[in-house]
């Protein structure tokens, strides 16, 4: 199995260099791949602020992704999770950081925004500070 770095997911999702999606395009073939949360957010990040996807684009290309049978994400039902409350509105990041928090009471914040764009039912436990 090959973990993968956010450069790699970037290349294979938006094919903008030929050489490295060749490569990246064989190595997703051929090998079983590992995708770290924390280069789905970053990947999240570069595809919306350098490549100005919209938030819904990008939620499918990391649904697309995720889906292939050789890929394995880590913390699945957290990142399913993250994606479905970005498809209710919410940053793929805050949902990621809400989902991954689901052990904790309460979620300490100073984005208003976050709250705001949260699922009804999260909201009592988003604490503005």
């Amino acid at each position: 199995m090959h973990a993968v770095d956010t450069d790699v997911l970037v290349r294979l999702l938006t094919a903008d260099d030929v050489e490295q999606t060749k490569r990246v395009a064989a190595l997703f073939k051929k090998e079983a791949v590992f995708i770290p949360k924390t280069v789905l957010l970053e990947t999240a990040c570069v595809l919306r602020r350098l490549y100005g996807l919209e938030r819904k684009a990008v939620v499918s290309a990391l649904r697309k992704v995720s889906g292939l049978a050789n890929v394995e994400i880590e913390n699945p039902l957290v990142v399913t999770q993250a994606l479905q409350w970005c498809d209710g509105g919410m940053d793929f990041a805050d949902a990621l950081h809400l989902a991954s928090s689901h052990a904790s009471e309460k979620f300490a914040t100073f984005d208003a925004q976050l709250k705001k764009s949260a699922p009804r039912e999260l909201k009592p436990s988003i604490v503005l500070v």
